[in-house]
């Protein structure tokens, strides 16, 4: 289910396009921002049991992460404040790669038990477990016709 998942948007990119120019050209379109992509790199596994997100969030502190779970969507948010400027006295700068601002990503898990999702932040990766509900018992609604 969670490669299902994640292929979701790229199959609907493919269905769009036919020839490889096109459907490279509109992954670019399409796509997230550059700085969005790079900024949450995120594995996610399912289970019998529960889904497990590991989230690379490098140089951001747990006070900057913000965790939702809502109408069966995992939202993770963040936000980094502006890096010190490194230019020189012409403002020169070479090549500047970090990203500063605000940026999340959104995960549909369904059917999780919302009581029991807990998250570790150690060393700049979030680690999430999102344990499913226990399935009950669904026994036979029968009916009767009067």
């Amino acid at each position: 289910m969670a490669n299902e998942l994640m292929d979701r948007r790229q199959d609907w990119l493919d269905s769009l396009v036919g020839d490889d120019f096109f459907k490279n050209f509109g992954k670019q379109f399409f796509a997230m921002s550059p700085e969005t992509d790079n900024m949450m790199q995120t594995d996610v596994k399912e289970t019998d049991q529960a889904y497990q997100l590991t989230v690379d969030l490098p140089g951001l502190e747990k006070k900057d992460i913000h965790i939702d779970y809502q109408n069966e969507t995992l939202k993770i948010s963040a936000k980094r404040d502006s890096f010190d400027d490194h230019s020189d006295a012409d403002g020169n700068v070479v090549q500047s790669e970090r990203h500063y601002g605000r940026f999340s990503r959104q995960f549909y898990l369904p059917a999780v038990d919302r009581t029991k999702i807990s998250a570790k932040y150690d060393n700049g990766v979030l680690n999430l477990e999102l344990p499913k509900q226990a399935e009950q018992a669904t026994a036979a609604n029968r009916i009767e016709i009067q």
